[in-house]
């Protein structure tokens, strides 16, 4: 090949004034330059229209025309210099049929130093070339190959100007180079057409699947949103509901995991009629409400004259729930002991009432809940490890509020409706209630939602509920006490709620307090309010005593009065007014271990 400028120059120069480029560093210039069009992100007639485009500085010619050949569906290309749409057929005319067709059988170049006396090129042919006696045109055809394939062409034609020497053999090995690269970039590009047909007819199968699955779908998320009373378009609840679907199938235990008044017992109680078993029965406990020896009455049964009181015998809840579901509720608040029994009868599924001897079989899916970390509770020997992996096979986390809020106005609007029905009354939620609705963090979920609506539903005056309505307007939120975090009670004043303390002289463990109405200024964290006469409210105080001796005062008071109750919870309870559940979350607040004995 011969940059046929520079050789002109350099026969009519001296050597000595202008540089000699080599054959050589013009071909690695022009396959550097091509290569980089090559691999440019355009559309293929678009990039094969830029290499054309690109011989011309490289090599004396008129035209350039690159056609390739139709392939798997792929229709022919035939593209020059400034090609655009419209103009394939133009290019198409300027090749010759009997030569491009000699190129593309052969596999091999073919050269025409003068087209008009050549026998591949047709009297048509010569003409569409732009040849005559005067005008004596060369042409060049190289194959364009993937491998021994041949897909396509590469022609360039030029005008012999009577002066210019052309070295055709370094022109074909040139073009040749370039044609090797183009067929290797049409070849990926209609890899890549291909895998992209492919994949959007699957796209277009899956598609038509779903919608010939869609009607049925929309009837199962209907009736699993509503069947048992779960409410929620949020895309949590939803994969939640899935879940439930694929879970209810099987027979294995469950774990539901979730935070007080997500609603573990709703989705218990899907689980059980989205199941085989769901014509059986559906029995549920839970187990921190009761002491150890009555759970193990309720839960296995007793016989006549059992103990004390046992007047007859008595089937316990896993009789009840043979070949049915028994939800148990609370299971990690039951203590070490009766772990070691109730992991027996999940894995025998067998069991002796209490003060029987017969073993009793019997077919129960237990799904268990709670809101303790169990993983921890194990770590501190706290809960059985064999009885974690028991009841854990499936786990379901459900989602708290907060993680869904998305679905607030749904359950508020329901709550609502619940309570017009209930008490006849029509009322609705104002757009700034419900604003003031989804700014709450409800710490305790759809519960703590519920007694919300109901609260501020009984007290509204006009007929619809505002903003001005709830109770956090006013700052007198009890839940908002219990919840507050020990910086925002430290920068925000709370209310003066007067609430009993345990009395100072010893009180015997089991008995109730002397001094019930002694009351205090600190408020216990987690404690309901309770009930005083007027006579019983505390004297105004001179001075309120710090952050720090509220928090000292609090724990101390926890600590003394789990002291005094032997360590057991509901004794504590007792002492201090409160229930059981209220002093275990004061209990966690404090970070207190439980001492075990």
């Amino acid at each position: 090949m011969v940059h046929q400028e520079a050789l002109q120059v350099e026969r009519e120069q001296p050597r000595a004034h202008v540089p000699l480029v080599s054959l050589s560093d013009v071909a690695l210039t022009g396959i550097y330059e091509i290569s980089k069009i090559l691999t440019a992100p355009n559309r293929l007639e678009t990039t094969l229209s830029s290499v054309v485009s690109l011989l011309s500085s490289f090599m004396q010619m008129r035209h350039g025309v690159i056609s390739l050949l139709e392939d798997d569906g792929i229709p022919n290309i035939t593209v020059g210099a400034g090609w655009n749409e419209g103009t394939d057929a133009r290019y198409r005319a300027r090749l010759p049929e009997k030569a491009i067709g000699q190129v593309i059988a052969t596999a091999v170049p073919l050269i025409a130093e003068n087209v008009a006396s050549h026998p591949a090129f047709a009297p048509a042919d010569v003409v569409a070339l732009g040849a005559s006696e005067e005008t004596r045109v060369s042409w060049i055809g190289v194959p364009l190959r993937v491998g021994s394939r041949v897909i396509g062409t590469l022609t360039i034609d030029r005008v012999w100007d009577g002066r210019s020497v052309f070295r055709l053999d370094s022109d074909v090995r040139f073009l040749t180079m370039v044609a090797n690269l183009i067929g290797q970039t049409v070849q990926l590009h209609r890899v890549v057409s291909r895998d992209r047909e492919r994949l959007m007819a699957e796209s277009g199968r899956l598609q038509k699947e779903l919608s010939e699955l869609k009607p049925h779908t929309g009837r199962s998320e209907r009736k699993r949103v509503y069947v048992d009373g779960i409410i929620g378009e949020s895309r949590e609840i939803r994969a939640l509901l899935d879940k439930i679907m694929i879970v209810a199938k099987s027979h294995s235990p469950v774990l539901l995991r979730g935070e007080s008044g997500t609603g573990k017992e709703l989705i218990a109680k899907a689980i059980h009629e989205l199941s085989p078993r769901a014509k059986g029965p559906f029995i549920k406990l839970n187990c921190a409400a009761l002491p150890e020896s009555v759970l193990e009455s309720e839960l296995f049964g007793h016989e006549k004259g059992a103990f004390t009181g046992a007047v007859g015998a008595r089937k316990g809840r896993f009789e009840l729930a043979d070949k049915g579901t028994l939800f148990l509720d609370e299971i990690g608040e039951i203590s070490p002991s009766f772990q070691a029994k109730l992991l027996r009868v999940l894995q025998e599924q067998e069991f002796e009432r209490v003060g029987g001897s017969h073993t009793l079989k019997v077919n129960v899916r237990v799904v268990a809940a709670t809101n303790r970390n169990l993983e921890e509770a194990v770590a501190k020997n706290e809960f059985r490890a064999d009885l974690y992996y028991r009841i854990s096979v499936i786990p379901v986390i459900v989602p708290s509020l907060r993680d869904r809020r998305v679905d607030i106005p749904l359950l508020a609007n329901e709550f609502l409706e619940r309570f017009n029905r209930e008490n006849g009354r029509d009322l609705a939620f104002n757009p700034d209630a419900m604003e003031v609705l989804m700014g709450c963090g409800f710490p305790g979920n759809v519960r703590e939602l519920e007694n919300c609506v109901q609260r501020t539903a009984t007290l509204a005056q006009g007929g619809a509920i505002v903003s001005d309505d709830f109770a956090c307007k006013h700052n007198e939120c009890l839940s908002a006490l219990l919840w507050r975090s020990p910086a925002e009670a430290a920068t925000r004043r709370p209310m003066e709620i007067p609430l009993p303390v345990m009395p100072s002289v010893v009180t015997p463990i089991g008995a109730e307090p002397a001094n019930s109405n002694t009351v205090t200024k600190l408020p216990l964290p987690l404690a309901a309010p309770q009930p005083l006469s007027p006579a019983a409210a505390p004297a105004v105080v001179p001075a309120r005593p710090t952050a720090l001796d509220e928090e000292l005062s609090e724990r101390e008071r926890l600590v003394d009065a789990m002291e005094r109750a032997g360590w057991v919870q509901a004794k504590a309870a007792r002492l201090l007014g409160l229930t059981p559940r209220q002093i275990g979350y004061a209990l966690k607040k404090h970070d207190i271990e439980i001492k075990r004995f």
